[in-house]
């Protein structure tokens, strides 16, 4: 298993997007581990820390092709899917594919558009694949979402459904810079250099880094943990909406890309407790007002399960 080579790649693409997002190591890990996984992320913080940046930057890293869409509630279903239209030329409807066809789609502040705009994501967020007029049509490989969102605007905006919320592998905060990064960047330190941003792997590699997070091993004890976890989020005194299998698999998926990055061969309790917040939270629906979306209330769960403290 050459866990080197992936920790070199991400060593990597961590210095390379650090060029136009400085001191964000920690938000470009969780875009990394996203990737490897083959999930989606949501992007919530508030405007101007970088979000699109981010993703820019992990497109040009990676040699893949992307696409922006600025997510308005105007936004049509077919502007994302792409539509059939008459070719007076042929005498024949073709079909003009939309922004979905890329490798990395930036949804920026996605709740802004309509229900029915966000629901045409779910079927290509979950099957890779996009239905229109009764012909279904496969989706680049590999294909990622990477959304956005202000989480303090509630005007003009419609709430993602809990279906759209469970399609996301990882929810991500970049937060504010450090006072002596933010300075740096006040200084022009990464302004207008997205151009420096140039590839680090070939698209052709990225599926033998994916193999390598996949094979990492998970030991009965920590799956066990893992286990109760997920049972804990379905008390249902505590929540009412636990987490699915759907996010029980992605605990497993992102525990594994840590541990991969990390330079280790097998899972630790650690590598669980570190995900768990940004699998988890945005998918649970606890039943006391006020609690959804809070810093704490994941970190309250995990510290009344016994984490297992024999050898792994």
């Amino acid at each position: 298993m050459d866990l080197s080579r992936l920790q070199e790649f991400r060593e990597a693409v961590v210095q390379n997007i650090g060029r136009v997002l400085v001191g964000k190591s920690g938000a470009v890990d969780l875009v990394l581990i996203a990737f490897l996984c083959s999930g989606h992320a949501l992007i919530e913080d508030v405007p101007g820390v970088g979000k699109t940046t981010l993703a820019n930057a992990f497109a040009r890293s990676l040699a893949l092709s992307y696409k922006r869409v600025q997510f308005t509630p105007d936004l049509l279903p077919s502007d994302l899917t792409g539509i059939n239209f008459y070719n007076q030329k042929t005498g024949e409807f073709e079909f003009r594919p939309g922004p979905l066809f890329t490798n990395i789609l930036l949804a920026d502040e996605i709740n802004r558009a309509t229900p029915r705009t966000q629901s045409s994501l779910l079927e290509a967020m979950q099957e890779t694949q996009i239905t229109v007029d009764g012909c279904t049509r496969q989706l680049d490989q590999p294909f990622m979402v990477l959304a956005t969102q202000n989480p303090v605007e509630a005007t003009g905006v419609f709430p993602l459904p809990e279906a759209q919320l469970d399609r996301f592998l990882l929810r991500i905060k970049i937060g504010y810079p450090a006072r002596a990064e933010e300075m740096a960047v006040m200084r022009g330190a990464n302004a207008g250099r997205i151009e420096t941003v140039n590839p680090v792997i070939s698209p052709a590699a990225i599926g033998g880094l994916k193999a390598v997070c996949a094979n990492i091993h998970v030991s009965d004890d920590v799956l066990a943990y893992m286990m109760d976890i997920i049972e804990a989020t379905r008390d249902p005194s505590a929540f009412a909406l636990g987490a699915s299998p759907r996010a029980a698999i992605g605990l497993y998926k992102a525990a594994q890309a840590r541990a991969a990055l990390s330079g280790r061969e097998f899972v630790m309790p650690e590598d669980v407790k570190s995900m768990a917040p940004h699998v988890l939270a945005h998918r649970l629906v606890p039943k006391r007002p006020g609690l959804r979306d809070s810093a704490g209330f994941i970190s309250d769960l995990l510290a009344k399960i016994k984490v297992p403290t024999e050898d792994i």
